[in-house]
């Protein structure tokens, strides 16, 4: 697959939504999550099921691609995350919300990772290889910060706001990588 697909231009397109939907959703978190609301609750099982809707997104514009498989996984694994989200709000507040975050994303950082390095010949997907990466450190201390008494759902405002920032260096550079192949391709 060519940087100039038409998969590649729509994972572009993807990764600038993710990008803008993450960084508006760091800022509302970062605002209203000092305390366990109704619009915080919403906004922490929203953000799984936008993966969900991304990764769909994603899997229907990579079809040929031996990616598919990691994207329906993520699919299924942000489905459990905003039901566990759900419940865990219900039920153990922002330490459960913490862990079952936690675990959501050392799972999708490896399927990040994984399709990612499945994607590198695209162009553009370093910071998806290294945000995935991320991910699965971040989610070990969202679950080890569960259990202080001072956890706080802004520590999830933060991850979501560099996962957007590394979601627009990845729609940038596959802009430059088409760009590239273009210029290749008219020498």
């Amino acid at each position: 697959m060519t940087a100039t697909s038409p998969a590649a231009s729509s994972l572009r397109r993807l990764y600038f939504i993710r990008a803008a939907f993450a960084l508006v959703w760091a800022v509302l978190v970062g605002v209203t999550g000092a305390e366990l609301g109704p619009v915080v609750i919403a906004l922490v099982v929203l953000y799984p099921l936008f993966d969900v809707g991304a990764a769909v997104v994603d899997a229907r514009a990579s079809k040929q691609s031996q990616n598919v498989l990691g994207l329906y996984v993520n699919v299924a694994v942000s489905l459990l995350a905003a039901a566990g989200i759900a419940v865990a709000s219900a039920t153990s507040g922002i330490p459960g919300i913490l862990q079952v975050w936690g675990a959501w994303a050392i799972v999708s950082g490896i399927v990040q990772l994984v399709v990612g390095v499945g994607r590198r010949k695209m162009g553009g997907q370093w910071p998806m290889i290294l945000s995935g990466g991320l991910s699965v450190g971040a989610g070990t201390s969202f679950i080890l910060m569960s259990s202080q008494s001072d956890a706080a759902l802004t520590s999830v405002a933060g991850y979501a706001a560099l996962g957007g920032i590394f979601f627009l260096v990845s729609a940038i550079r596959l802009g430059s990588a088409a760009k590239k192949a273009t210029a290749t391709a008219a020498v």
